[in-house]
């Protein structure tokens, strides 16, 4: 670090030339970038496989269909006198009215599966040509119902895929406002933290890191697809992890510059010090987002290939840029001055004796707090969010509502896709409809259901995938397919779902050691101790799973989603979304820890006095971390203001994350643990320090003081 910081001094010129043209061709480039990144989530099992199938061999599939809604004028059922004929015609001018597009419904089939129990409400299930838009099949689908003399009835059109769309495009900031939200806060946080002009320095290095990013990730988007999720999560986490970086090193420059040390001198040292934290921080969120590449799903593998990139930008901007504005301009920018920058946080400093002297009741709170949450993340259930969760207004809405209201529900939604080879389908329609959990089933004769010699069928559920007997007739259907003769295969988005959930979340264990073995080593390291990385990696995944914890509060039994955006609750969390928050969330989580034991590290090395390097490290880092917190749940929290569920449900489980983390877990645990370990958290026998390539730790305060006096 020593080495570095002094060429980069040295070539002022060169890195600031540097970064402004980077910046600005990232800036000129980020609409390239993000209409680059890809919408398409493939998933990996036999269900996605068998969908490509369908849309191979007939053109349309995409595993959910459209669903027109016909509810009947009042005194009207569908076995009244001519309704089955002009229901059939309605829905045989929609086929004609879609080429190469698949359309079934009582009036087309006479199954009864397609109608409510009073008779009143009916429902067609269509499957467009994929080179078919939403908009076209909307207004085919309009202009044929209300065409056929159907007055007095009232005709909706609803499905998934409208409902999300709906949802991805209803009120809300875009992500530049979300952008801009996130750093308007984050500069008041500043402001408040510095009292000075310096607050605009860990902004700047946010202005040159995001572009700079986003330029990286358009060359990605060149060697393989990066899913668009990553947009938001350069913006934001970008945003929150360069100000973290910046706001970590300025505060020790500050520091040392309060101790009498000349600018220069203080930059290195600063550099020396909390640029190495910086490393070691950024090195594990950019590890744990890697981590992503051992799930057998690449819209996964892309999201960690695109967000590795964040933290990584951010630390080469904190290493280069930020010791070159702190060397020219830092002390002009830093006025008017506080005179207190040598000395602790007076609050955090009586905040960690507390805990010190009162460690094992602390940490009883603290565990019990953390144990209710881990207790509630249990519940979490992994599916499609419902459709009442993705909108609250419009067409689609209305006709989920009307489909609910008719007691026929969502289940219709999500059918099944059954695709038949080599064998008709007559006797497996017959044993399906017998299948407990299956509303009907349909395998229309008509040639736009049977494809050399192949055919569809249609099994449609009354419970939808998310509930366990959604699950359980799901497993029934698979059972019995498979234990047909010849090639039987399901697909549909509810199989997908299910087979995802046993690939990603098989291997969500490798990945799990993986980011805790590779953590524990860079710890180990930094730390110069054994029991100190092993604490933070339990710690870190506890508190990724406390923070899935307050997402089924919030969303999936709607606790705050209703109280705060109006959402009800969406009973499921999607499939990929707990796995990404605890990626992103592992690693920004691990800053803080690093941030405070890098600091006890060196205090303890200073006074050979566990309790004093407590006091010390969290007096000193207590105002940056909660600082630091703040600043990255503001971010998320524009990040939650955003139109779609599942971005929303991202950002809360991050926001919350970051909150419990700073506060619950790095001000309270943290300081009540390393307590209570004493001199055990500071061992490291000579063989791993071998290994690590770094000094062994003594194990008592009396070795420290030797030590310091051989030294001296």
């Amino acid at each position: 670090m020593h080495v570095l910081t002094r060429w980069v001094l040295s070539h002022r010129l060169f890195v600031i030339t540097f970064w402004l043209v980077v910046t600005v061709v990232g800036f000129t480039l980020v609409s390239r970038a993000t209409g680059a990144l890809s919408q398409q989530s493939s998933v990996p099992g036999g269900a996605a496989l068998t969908d490509l199938k369908i849309v191979h061999a007939y053109g349309n599939g995409n595993a959910l269909p459209i669903v027109p809604v016909l509810t009947l004028r009042s005194g009207t059922t569908v076995d009244g006198l001519g309704v089955r004929s002009r229901l059939r015609a309605a829905f045989s001018r929609i086929a004609r009215a879609l080429p190469g597009s698949r359309v079934v419904s009582y009036g087309t089939s006479g199954n009864r599966a397609f109608v409510s129990h009073d008779g009143r409400t009916t429902f067609a299930l269509i499957y467009p040509n994929v080179n078919l838009s939403d908009a076209d099949v909307q207004g085919a689908v309009e202009g044929a119902l209300t065409h056929t003399a159907l007055v007095g009835d009232r005709v909706h059109i609803t499905g998934l895929t409208l409902l999300a769309a709906h949802s991805n495009g209803g009120s809300g900031p875009s992500v530049l406002i979300e952008t801009l939200l996130g750093g308007l806060g984050a500069l008041i946080v500043l402001i408040l933290v510095f009292r000075s002009f310096m607050a605009i320095i860990p902004l700047l290095m946010a202005v040159a890191a995001i572009p700079t990013t986003f330029l990286l990730v358009w060359g990605l988007t060149a060697v393989t697809d990066v899913f668009f999720i990553v947009e938001y999560l350069v913006t934001l986490i970008g945003l929150g992890v360069a100000i973290d970086y910046s706001l970590l090193v300025v505060m020790r420059w500050r520091e040392e510059r309060a101790r009498g040390l000349e600018n220069a001198v203080a930059v290195q040292r600063a550099m020396e010090t909390a640029g190495r934290a910086v490393i070691f921080s950024g090195t594990t969120v950019a590890v744990g987002l890697l981590a992503l590449v051992v799930l057998p799903a690449p819209f996964l593998r892309s999201i960690g290939y695109g967000g590795m990139l964040i933290p990584l930008v951010s630390v080469a901007a904190a290493l280069t840029l930020l010791p070159v504005l702190l060397a020219t301009v830092g002390p002009r920018l830093d006025w008017p001055r506080p005179a207190s920058g040598a000395r602790s946080s007076r609050f955090w400093t009586a905040w960690s004796r507390m805990i010190v002297c009162h460690r094992r009741p602390a940490a009883g709170v603290g565990g019990l707090i953390l144990g209710a949450l881990l207790l509630v993340a249990t519940s979490l259930t992994l599916g499609q969010a419902s459709g009442d969760a993705l909108t609250k207004s419009g067409d689609a809405h209305a006709g989920l509502v009307a489909l609910e209201r008719a007691g026929i529900g969502q289940g219709v939604l999500s059918p099944y896709e059954v695709l038949v080879q080599g064998r008709p389908p007559g006797t497996l329609v017959r044993r399906l409809g017998r299948l407990e959990g299956v509303r009907g089933v349909v395998a229309p004769p008509s040639p736009s259901w049977h494809r050399a010699g192949s055919a569809l069928v249609d099994v449609i559920p009354t419970e939808d995938g998310n509930a366990s007997a959604g699950k359980a007739t799901l497993r029934r259907v698979r059972q019995l397919a498979h234990a047909q003769p010849g090639s039987v295969q399901v697909g549909g988005q509810t199989a997908e779902d299910a087979d995802f959930i046993a690939a990603a979340y098989g291997n969500f264990p490798l990945m799990l050691v993986l980011i805790a073995a590779a953590t524990f080593l860079l710890l180990a390291r930094a730390f110069r101790s054994i029991v100190l990385p092993l604490k933070a990696v339990v710690l870190n995944v506890l508190s990724v799973a406390a923070a899935w914890g307050v997402m089924v509060l919030v969303w999936q039994d709607g606790y705050g989603s209703q109280l705060i955006w109006g959402i009800p609750a969406t009973g499921a969390i999607v499939t990929w979304v707990p796995l990404l928050v605890f990626t992103f969330l592992f690693g920004l989580s691990m800053d803080y820890e690093v941030f405070i034991l890098a600091r006890m590290r060196e205090e303890y090395d200073a006074t050979g006095s566990t309790a004093e390097a407590v006091v010390r490290g969290i007096g000193r880092t207590g105002r940056l971390v909660t600082s630091a917190a703040l600043i990255l749940f503001l971010a998320f929290t524009s990040l939650a203001a955003g139109p779609d569920v599942n971005v929303k449900v991202i950002g809360t489980g991050l926001g919350a994350g970051i909150l419990l983390d700073a506060t619950l877990i790095r001000m309270l645990l943290v300081p009540a643990l390393v307590s209570l370990f004493g001199r055990w958290n500071w061992w490291l026998p000579d063989l791993p320090a071998r290994l690590l390539r770094v000094q062994p730790s003594p194990t008592t305060a009396d070795d420290v003081v030797e030590r310091l006096e051989v030294s001296a």
